[in-house]
Order: structure tokens, then sequence, then C-alpha cells
């Protein structure tokens, strides 16, 4: 857009600049409109007609339209490309999984953080909730983990990754083990919730 206000502007000082100046001695215009001069007059020696002017006129003008209509065309085919999804806030598992199952690894840890989220969520629902304390979560985080790969210890195969979980979860939801009130509850689900989200973010 700006080069094509340019590009106007250096059209418009070209013209005023060509066009040729009035002969000295000229008599003062006359009240009445003078009769229009043909296009194709000749002027000057050194000027430009009319009709030449019209036509750079006209070729500039087209060129400026094309450049936006250019500009216009590139900015939506290429747009910008749109940020990343920031890190969880006091987490970042990016890099942090290695060997040739890292991704298989990563997924995993993501599925099954986000699965116990839940089942404390709905737990915590219930008129009597099976899971009551600190403890309990923790124990239903390792039974989840071993059904779920079999008795493969992710920790043992990912111990960078099981060392900045345990210390996020120790930050995020504490380390007691006695009973849990809603608000500790919350907790939990909002840590798991976030150590999935993190291990989502290490497979991308």
């Amino acid at each position: 857009m700006t080069t094509a206000l340019v590009l106007a502007a250096a059209a418009v000082a070209y013209l005023l600049w060509a066009r040729p100046a009035a002969p000295a001695g000229l008599p003062p215009l006359s009240p009445l409109p003078a009769p229009l001069v043909p296009l194709a007059a000749p002027v000057a020696a050194g000027g430009l007609s009319t009709l030449q002017i019209v036509t750079l006129a006209m070729n500039v003008a087209t060129i400026a339209v094309c450049f936006m209509a250019f500009s216009l065309f590139w900015k939506r085919e290429n747009p910008a490309p749109a940020p990343g999804p920031s890190p969880v806030v006091g987490l970042d598992l990016r890099g942090r999984f290695v060997g040739v199952d890292a991704a298989a690894d990563a997924a995993t840890t993501a599925a099954l953080l986000e699965e116990l989220a839940g089942q404390i969520e709905w737990d915590g629902s219930q008129t009597e909730p099976r899971l009551k304390t600190g403890a309990a979560f923790d124990d239903l985080r390792r039974a989840a983990r071993e059904l779920r790969t079999r008795g493969v210890s992710l920790g043992a195969r990912q111990p960078a990754v099981r060392d900045e979980i345990k210390r996020f979860l120790d930050s995020e939801a504490g380390t007691e083990g006695g009973p849990v009130d809603a608000a500790a509850r919350a907790k939990w689900v909002r840590a798991y919730r976030a150590v999935s989200a993190a291990a989502a973010e290490a497979t991308r």
C-alpha cells in the first residue's frame, strides 16, 4: 500500500514537472471559457501532449492497483504463522523423553494422567467418594500406570521425565498423604491435567 502511494505521488509530481510553462507575453485569459484543446494537439517542444499525459497517468494508476491487489493476495495466501502453544507453567517436558520409545512414552503419559484426573474428579462428585486421601490418589496413579504399561516402568525408562513430574506434583498438589477436601482434590486434578498437557506438548 505504501509503495502504491509513492508511485501515485511520483506520477503527479512528474506530470506537474513535465507540464509546459505558458509562453510569456500572452494576453490575460478571456472571461469566457476557452474551447477545449483536442487530446492529440501538439504542445511546445520538450513537453508532453495531453494524450500522453493521460496515458501516463492511467499506466501509473494501473500499476498502483495491480500492486495493491498483489499485496492483498500475498497476505491472504501467506498468513503469518500462528505461535505455537506455550508450555505448561512450571513444567516443560519437551526434549526430556528420550530413546526409540520417546514419542510413545509421551503419548502414554499424556493419556494416563488425563484419565486419572477425570477419575479423581468424577469420584469427588459422588455422595461417598472412594478416593479420600492424597495417598489414594498417588496409589491410583501407580496402579493405573502398571496396568496401562503391563508392568513396564516409564519412570525407569524416562528418569528425567519421572523426576520432573515428581517435582511438579510435589509443588502443585503437595506431599501430604492424609485426607483431602474439595479444594485439595481440585489441586490434584489440575496438577494431573497439567502433566498430561505437558506430555502431549512433548509429542509435537
